[in-house]
């Protein structure tokens, strides 16, 4: 009877990681408007599928002329 639940718990959580979501790498970096001439902030987030990461680097600078 033991080595029976042992068994059908073995093969739920074989089910289980079979059935679930694997994570995969979702990369993007967002650069200015391509009808911006002086762009000021450049975005990049890396998704894992666990763990996202975002960053938003901005700054100020001269205006084309």
């Amino acid at each position: 009877m033991r080595n029976r639940r042992i068994m059908i718990g073995m093969f739920a959580l074989l089910a289980m990681v079979a059935v679930a979501r694997h994570p995969s790498a979702d990369i993007r970096i967002l650069t200015h408007d391509a009808s911006d001439p002086t762009p000021h902030q450049v975005m990049a987030a890396l998704d894992l599928g666990l763990v996202a990461v975002s960053v938003l680097v901005t700054w100020t600078g001269e205006h084309i002329r």
